[in-house]
C-alpha cells in the first residue's frame, strides 16, 4: 500500500541513546569517573538519588539490544561513546577495554545491518578534568581532541558518521548557569567560556574526523505566544527585540560561529558584560568553523518569549534580562513541554534557508509519557500521535526546500533522564528497571512499519 506521505528515497531512519543513559556497568573495566556520577551522588541534585550506576544495562545488554533495533528496521543507531570509558582520567592513555566494549557494540551493529553513528559526547565530562577547571578550561578542548582521536584511531574502519558534540547549549547553560545539570555550577562566566570551549572542542576534533562530520545542537524556534498561531503576526519593537535576543544566546551563539566563524553581535556584547572576551584568542574562530556535512537538530518544543520589562534573566539565560519565558496552555508531554510539531517544520525550513551549505538531520525527537502496561501491551497512543504529527512537520519542510536528510527517534529506550532520574520515560521500547525486560511498546511497532513504508499512512 502506497503511503499517504511518502519519504525520498534514501531518507534515514534511525534511533538515538547516550552512554551515561544507557550504559550502567559504571566501575567496570576501567571505566573512570564522570561529572553525571559525582552529581547523581550529590543529595538533592536527580530525583530520588537515581543514578546511572545500571541504567538500561546496554553494556552487557547490547547482542539483544541490537536484534530488537533489527526487529524494527532501523538504518541507523545514534549513540555516544563514554569519555570516562576511553580516557578515565580525562586526559593520558586511553583505556583498551573501554574501547574493546564500542569495536564489539559497532561490530554487532553492522552485522545486523545497522549503520553506526558515533557522538564523542554527551555530557560524561570526567570528573578529573572537572577537578581542573571543566569546560570553563581552555584545556579541556584540547584534551577533548585528544580522546576523540583515540576513538577514531580504533573505530574510523567501520563508523563513517562522527558528531563531535551533543547540545553545547545544555552542558554550558544548564551544566554551569543554572546548575540543573552535572557539574552543577552556578556562574554565568563560566557558562560563557563552557559554550566557547566546547566550540573549540569540535574545532579541533573535526580537524582531524574523516567521513562524515556532525555537530548536533538542541534549537528551537523562538517565538511569542501570538507567533505560534500566526507566523507571520507582526511584532511590536520590544518583542521582536526579545525573539531576536533570546535566539542569538539559544541558537546563533552556536550556529554562527561553527558555520559561518563569527559570533552574533548581540551574545559577545553580553559576554563582554559577564567576565569578559579574554577567553575568545585570535584564530578560535577559524578553529572552530570547519566544514561539517551534517547538522543534526534536537528539537522537543518552541521557545516562548515576550518583551517583560522588569523581568530578571532566569539563571540559564544569562543576558536575557527584560525577557519573559512564557508558559502556553494546551497539549504538553510528562515533562511538562507543550506539543507543536510545527514549530519543528519551521525550524527546518529556516535552518536550510540560513545555512544552505549543511545537510540537515533530526538527532533527537520525542516525548516523555505515563506509559501503563496492559497485559504484554504499552498502548502509548499519545506518542504515537506525537511522533506522527512531528514525521509530517518533518515532510512539510522537505517539501518547502528543507534539505532534512532523515529523522532518529528520541529515544530507543527509557533510561536514566538526567536531573528527572527513571522517572520520566522516553522509550519507544520499554525498559523494566526491576528485570531489564525489554518490551517494544506500541509506537515502536508503529514505527517499524513507518520506516518499512517509508511513510505514513
Amino acid at each position: 500500500m502506497t503511503p499517504d506521505i511518502e519519504f525520498p528515497e534514501g531518507f534515514i531512519w534511525g534511533a538515538a541513546t547516550a552512554s551515561y543513559q544507557v550504559e550502567g556497568a559504571a566501575r567496570e573495566d576501567g571505566r573512570g569517573v564522570s561529572i553525571w556520577d559525582t552529581f547523581a551522588r550529590t543529595p538533592g541534585k536527580v530525583a530520588d538519588g537515581h543514578t546511572g550506576d545500571v541504567a538500561c544495562d546496554h553494556y552487557h545488554r547490547y547482542p539483544e539490544d541490537v536484534r530488537l533495533m533489527a526487529d524494527l528496521g532501523l538504518d541507523v543507531y545514534r549513540f555516544s561513546t563514554a569519555w570516562p570509558r576511553v580516557v578515565p582520567d580525562g586526559s593520558g592513555p586511553a583505556n583498551p577495554r573501554g574501547l574493546d566494549f564500542y569495536e564489539r557494540l559497532v561490530d554487532e551493529l553492522l552485522g545486523a545491518g545497522i549503520t553506526p553513528y558515533v557522538t564523542l559526547y554527551h555530557w560524561d565530562l570526567p570528573q578529573n578534568l572537572e577537578d581542573r577547571g571543566g569546560w570553563a578550561s581552555r584545556d579541556t578542548a584540547y584534551y577533548f581532541a585528544d580522546y576523540a582521536a583515540a576513538v577514531h584511531a580504533r573505530l574510523s574502519d567501520r563508523v563513517s558518521t562522527w558528531t563531535t558534540l551533543n547540545e553545547p547549549w545544555v552542558s554550558a547553560f544548564l551544566g554551569y548557569g543554572s546548575g540543573v545539570h552535572a557539574p552543577g555550577v552556578t556562574d554565568a562566566s563560566a557558562a560563557f567560556k563552557a559554550a566557547h570551549h566546547l566550540l573549540l572542542a569540535h574545532g579541533l576534533a573535526a580537524q582531524n574526523l574523516t567521513g562524515t562530520l556532525a555537530l548536533t545542537l538542541n534549537m528551537a524556534p523562538v517565538v511569542t505566544p501570538a507567533q505560534i498561531l500566526d507566523a507571520g503576526i507582526a511584532l511590536s519593537a520590544e518583542d521582536a527585540g526579545a525573539v531576536g535576543l533570546v535566539d542569538a544566546l539559544l541558537n546563533r551563539q552556536f550556529l554562527d560561529p561553527a558555520l559561518k566563524g563569527v559570533y552574533p553581535r548581540e551574545v559577545l556584547e553580553i559576554v563582554e558584560r559577564h567576565g569578559g572576551l579574554d577567553h575568545i584568542r585570535d584564530g578560535d574562530l577559524e578553529i572552530i568553523c570547519q566544514p561539517i556535512d551534517l547538522l543534526g537538530i534536537n528539537y522537543y518544543n518552541p521557545c516562548v518569549v515576550q518583551a517583560s520589562a522588569g523581568a530578571v534573566a532566569p539563571l540559564a539565560w544569562p543576558g536575557a534580562d527584560g525577557v519573559d519565558f512564557v508558559s502556553i496552555e494546551g497539549p504538553q508531554t510528562a515533562m511538562g513541554w507543550p506539543i507543536i510539531p510545527s514549530g519543528l517544520s519551521r525550524l527546518l525550513v529556516r535552518l536550510s534557508r540560513d545555512y544552505p551549505d549543511v545537510g540537515l538531520l533530526v538527532t533527537e525527537n520525542g516525548a516523555a509519557f505515563h506509559d501503563k502496561v496492559v497485559g504484554d501491551r504499552v498502548p502509548d497512543t499519545d506518542r504515537v500521535s506525537y511522533l506522527d504529527g512531528h514525521l509530517r512537520a518533518c515532510h512539510e519542510a522537505i517539501e518547502a526546500g528543507a534539505d532534512l536528510r532523515g529523522y532518529l527517534v528520541w529515544s530507543l529506550f527509557d533510561n536514566f533522564e538526567w536531573a528527572e532520574g527513571y522517572h520520566q520515560r522516553f522509550g519507544i521500547v520499554r525498559i523494566d528497571y526491576a528485570t531489564q525486560r525489554r518490551l517494544p511498546k506500541d509506537s515502536a511497532l508503529w514505527y517499524r512499519d513507518v520506516i518499512q513504508r517509508n511513510g505514513i499512512e
